[in-house]
């Protein structure tokens, strides 16, 4: 098949971020991917909820208690497989549709390997990280029958998560939300069916999660196979090569080791909150819910700015990436300041959710929290926008720099802020966006200069502007 009707034959089904208007482009691609990231929240958020109404406070607090560690391990996949997606965007941008093959079938070999080592890792060590973690003896072991079928189950994750990230690098973020709707909504009633039906307890919302999640990554193969020719994978493109997977692990390895830095700190900082009893350890899963939730519209910014940083730096499009990432950060500055606005009226409402009965340590918590988180989301929302656009250029080293700084920020004001109370332990992650924002606004600043600086130069030589490896670096 020739490359000319090769690429008239996927125009439909894919998105072309290299030419249009980037804010139309920036809005309609991030929309439905938003709507689906918000159902991809339904399913903790549905775990906590079900689990907290049916199962009671301490229910909820074994489960909130396990969301660093999943956040460790399954961030640590997201990050891998969110690295392999960028290369493939850059291949699509480039129009190299052979490499873009060979990338995605090098990527399932990799994913393979890391779902085996991964799984293995995670089942053995989460008994011990809860002990570490100061989980408290009336939590524990339902603690553990939640995470230990995440876990488990790590390989739906894997899957749904490398093939929506290959849909969304070809500009199709639609497809992976209709099937994440679906399979969201699938949750919900298994969740009720396992916890409340079958009383199955805290593992039975692990078992529902899992499920869910892995139709929805079966859809997505499917929907590949049947719709996307240019995704047909031969014989040749399974041809091990070493420089491939290399290339893979260089942008990969990095996004997953800046998630699970940043868990690290994570778990430290859920072990201080621990210290405070499992009532305060309820309100602050409660809260943290409701942050996670409103930080979506943040990460569908982000996920937009690396495709769209990465398929123009294919094409060659230097200015056209600062203009887009100029745009995607505007437009998190202003919904950030929105979202303050209406965590602080409508707070107990959203708390309220995972919430049963008059609990007044645990609603003082959530409010506490999210009172000191909410004052701090514009530096959080630079972090997301200039880390991925600086993934999205290539460079690995200095957003694995940023998820230090958040390690080092986060643990540092966590254990000494133990000591005067549980408000002082809330100004954790808000130091740690700060101190990450430092390294990644300089570095993208450098980036995007020398890049501009390189098109224009190429431009008034009359060549191309795809830039060699020199010239990105």
């Amino acid at each position: 098949m020739g490359l000319p009707q090769e690429g008239q034959g996927i125009k439909s089904m894919t998105r072309d971020m290299t030419v249009g208007n980037p804010v139309k482009l920036i809005v309609s691609f991030s929309i439905p991917l938003l709507i689906g990231n918000l159902f991809q929240q339904l399913y903790s958020m549905v775990d906590a909820v079900i689990v907290g109404q049916f199962l009671g406070v301490d229910a909820l607090a074994a489960v909130g208690t396990t969301g660093p560690l999943s956040f460790l391990i399954l961030g640590f996949v997201m990050g891998m497989t969110g690295g392999f997606s960028v290369l493939v965007a850059q291949r699509f941008g480039a129009g190299d549709y052979d490499g873009m093959r060979h990338t995605v079938a090098m990527s399932v070999l990799l994913s393979v390997v890391l779902c085996i080592v991964m799984t293995a890792l995670s089942v053995a060590v989460c008994r011990p990280l809860l002990v570490a973690m100061n989980t408290a003896d009336n939590i524990i072991d339902m603690a553990y029958d939640y995470i230990i079928v995440i876990f488990a189950g790590t390989f739906a994750n894997i899957l749904y998560n490398l093939l929506s990230g290959i849909l969304r690098a070809l500009g199709d973020s639609r497809t992976p939300l209709y099937f994440l709707i679906l399979s969201s909504l699938l949750n919900v009633v298994l969740d009720i069916f396992c916890v409340v039906n079958l009383q199955m307890g805290v593992a039975g919302a692990g078992y529902a999660t899992v499920l869910s999640q892995f139709i929805s990554g079966l859809l997505c193969l499917l929907y590949m196979m049947k719709k996307f020719p240019i995704l047909h994978l031969q014989k040749k493109d399974w041809v091990f090569r070493r420089a491939t997977c290399l290339h893979l692990l260089k942008v990969g390895a990095p996004m997953a080791f800046q998630f699970s830095i940043t868990a690290i700190g994570v778990i430290t900082l859920q072990g201080a909150v621990n210290s405070f009893g499992s009532s305060v350890t309820a309100g602050f899963t409660a809260a943290s819910k409701v942050e996670t939730l409103t930080q979506q519209l943040m990460s569908t910014l982000s996920t937009t700015t690396a495709t769209f940083v990465g398929q123009n730096l294919g094409a060659g499009k230097m200015h056209r990436i600062r203009e887009g990432v100029r745009r995607c950060r505007q437009i998190t500055d202003i919904s950030s300041l929105v979202l303050i606005v209406i965590v602080y009226l409508f707070w107990r409402a959203f708390v309220s959710l995972f919430i049963s009965g008059d609990q007044p340590e645990v609603y003082e918590a959530a409010r506490t929290y999210l009172y000191i988180i909410m004052a701090f989301y514009l530096p959080l929302g630079w972090v997301n926008i200039f880390r991925n656009a600086l993934q999205g250029m290539g460079e690995a080293f200095v957003p694995l720099l940023g998820g230090v700084m958040e390690l080092l920020m986060r643990v540092i004001v966590a254990l000494f802020a133990v000591q005067f109370g549980f408000w002082a332990v809330c100004l954790a992650s808000p130091m740690a966006w700060i101190g990450a924002d430092i390294p990644l606004l300089i570095t993208y600043r450098r980036h995007i200069r020398s890049l501009c600086a390189y098109e224009d130069a190429q431009e008034a030589k009359g060549e191309s502007a795809v830039p060699t490896k020199s010239a990105a670096e």
